[in-house]
């Protein structure tokens, strides 16, 4: 029964640092690697929604960032190039809707700070231009936008660019990100905004007291706008008890913000990034976090195992018609509504 609904479903991942990983490979690898390491694990983790963030290391930061980041997208572009019968790189909603139809994984392309642009925001028409349609401003630290949510103490806002680059992105039909945004920053976007905002990969902090966490405030705010709220994976970001760290916990975070957004705006964002920091040379993300990245839920360290999943909710007492939702439905009613579509 699980099985038939999860490979029946659109199963949507909106976040998952592979490009990272292929890049650092030699860019005629690029597209065969991909084949090789991770469109099995897609494949068999029923993955047909998949975002794809750029993000840029702290060793490229910040003289390299601009270049590493044409790097990462050019590398998006050769993959899907180069597995043209498996993936597309999708523009808008009807593209997604046609690589659902085709049987390919739709493909879409996602910045995690934008480090490489600093202040110019004139530059996001060009990152649209190439393919961008979802975007964050900040990271763990401060940008020449916002500040990240480990700067929460300074209680700042959005700066005069960061205000212009979330007017630049709706005007064009870039999905604003605010996971990794402080929380001064999230109310200042929400007051702002006016389409359609998600956290790409953020939990629930009633569950789990950590800045990386979106309160019930902060939830109710993203749905409000019609935006999706994609709980992330990380087991840190679940609990403090390695005990807990259980699909079973996973589950109590996103019941969590089923019940205070609804169930029409909770989605997956895995944040599928321990394979990615093993495989990395020289070793990615090392940044002090405050928590072990390289924690996984059993069964869950990759993309393969997100049939697990939608047995957990289907144990937990979720309708079918509500897992469908979850797993994929929200977060595709939200790109075929707003993707690349200008104000």
């Amino acid at each position: 029964m699980s099985a038939d609904l999860h490979s029946d479903s659109v199963v949507a991942d909106t976040h998952n640092d592979l490009l990272m990983a292929v890049t650092a490979r030699p860019p005629h690898r690029w597209a065969s690697f991909f084949r090789d390491r991770w469109l099995p694990q897609l494949r068999e983790g029923g993955v047909n929604l998949q975002v794809l963030p750029v993000f840029i290391d702290d060793q490229y930061r910040p003289e390299g960032a601009l270049r590493q980041t044409l790097r990462m997208i050019e590398c998006a572009h050769v993959l899907a190039e180069g597995n043209a019968d498996a993936v597309r790189l999708c523009l808008d909603g009807a593209q997604v809707d046609e690589a659902l139809a085709e049987g390919r994984i739709a493909l879409v392309l996602a910045m995690e700070s934008m480090p490489g642009l600093d202040a110019a925001v004139e530059l996001v028409p060009t990152l649209y231009r190439l393919g961008v349609r979802v975007a964050s401003i900040a990271h763990w630290g401060r940008t020449a936008l916002a500040d990240g949510s480990g700067e929460d103490a300074t209680g700042s806002r959005l700066t005069a660019a960061g205000v212009e680059t979330l007017r630049e992105m709706e005007r064009l039909g870039m999905i604003f990100d605010i996971s990794h945004l402080g929380a001064s920053g999230v109310e200042h976007v929400l007051e702002l905004a006016s389409r359609p905002v998600m956290a790409t990969h953020s939990s629930a902090r009633a569950l789990r007291d950590h800045h990386r966490n979106l309160t019930d405030d902060q939830i109710r705010a993203v749905t409000a706008t019609g935006g999706v709220v994609c709980v992330n994976f990380l087991a840190a970001f679940l609990s403090e008890d390695p005990a807990e760290y259980t699909v079973d916990r996973l589950v109590d975070h996103i019941a969590h913000v089923a019940s205070v957004g609804g169930i029409d705006h909770v989605g997956l964002g895995p944040d599928f990034v321990r394979e990615v920091m093993h495989d990395v040379t020289p070793p990615c993300c090392e940044m002090d976090y405050g928590v072990d990245p390289f924690a996984a839920l059993p069964g869950l360290s990759g993309p393969s195992g997100l049939p697990l999943v939608t047995d957990a909710l289907l144990k937990h007492g979720f309708a079918d018609e509500e897992i469908v939702k979850i797993i994929g439905g929200n977060v595709h009613r939200l790109f075929r509504a707003q993707l690349g579509r200008p104000a």
